[in-house]
């Protein structure tokens, strides 16, 4: 964007400047992710720059990342766990932000409190939480144990997601269609539904993520066979560093930032929706 011909020096001096400053920064945060995806191309063992040669041995090699039993049965838990941990926190989340987004609501703050707390609260201390809390129920190394925990974790963002989308919903459509006859389920899916909808969605693709990168908890909560691919990554740090573990983080990354841009341009779509300019 040009800047008017009336800028001074000064002016310019600090536009540029915050400019060269922001590309800095956000070159600081991005360069340690950058350089692990070429060092997943590498043909040895080892991790060096530069690298020996060039080789995708590590993504569909014998012990690549989409061939090897463990890798690939790891992902696959992993997305059985996160597809319904989203489904559960979506329809947890949306409904409870629905319900607190009414004003007559009494005790709204201190409920939303307590919806939001596992944001707040550090994960071990809900990891420990709910080892023993599942010890004593049982659920411990079941996978519905796990896919209840992630819900837990992940059903805030959903709430806070679809909260800040009805911030900005006009009420008196649902009125307008209540006054043509409709009744309430109606009003819903045809009036609130299609405008929130872009701000569920956003809040279904933070809890898969939440679910997917989850870590700590599975350690806890997980039996010996139920391996994660963050626990399996963590296990294979631990236990063997191997570079399909470059491998299986240039895939989440790119995975990742896939799910960044949807959430970005479903927020642009959403701010469309209810007449918000960017």
């Amino acid at each position: 964007m040009a800047l008017p011909a009336y800028t001074t020096t000064s002016e310019k001096v600090s536009y540029y400047g915050l400019r060269v400053s922001v590309g800095l920064v956000l070159v600081f945060l991005i360069a340690p992710i950058l350089a692990i995806m070429p060092l997943s191309f590498n043909s040895e063992t080892f991790f060096s720059y530069p690298m020996p040669g060039f080789s995708t041995k590590w993504y569909v090699g014998e012990a690549g990342f989409f061939t090897n039993p463990r890798w690939t049965g790891a992902l696959r838990l992993s997305i059985i766990v996160a597809v319904a941990t989203t489904m559960l926190a979506t329809f947890l989340g949306t409904f409870a932000a629905l319900g607190l987004s009414r004003s007559n609501i009494p005790g709204r703050a201190a409920i939303m409190a307590v919806l939001i707390s596992p944001m707040i609260v550090p994960v071990i201390i809900s990891a420990i939480g709910l080892f023993f809390f599942y010890a004593f129920v049982g659920l411990n190394g079941t996978l519905v144990g796990i896919i209840l925990a992630h819900t837990a974790l992940a059903t805030p963002f959903v709430v806070i997601t679809v909260t800040a989308t009805l911030m900005s919903f006009d009420r008196t459509l649902m009125r307008a269609g209540s006054s043509c006859g409709a009744p309430p389920h109606t009003v819903f899916f045809k009036v609130v539904m299609p405008l929130i909808l872009p701000g569920v969605i956003s809040g279904a693709l933070f809890a898969f993520v939440t679910s997917f990168d989850e870590v700590i908890v599975i350690l806890f909560i997980g039996g010996p066979e139920q391996r994660t691919l963050p626990r399996q990554m963590f296990a294979g740090i631990r236990e063997q560093i191997s570079p399909t573990i470059t491998a299986a983080a240039s895939v989440l990354i790119v995975f990742s930032t896939i799910l960044l841009v949807t959430v970005e341009l479903l927020r642009r779509r959403g701010e469309r929706l209810r007449g918000i300019k960017g």
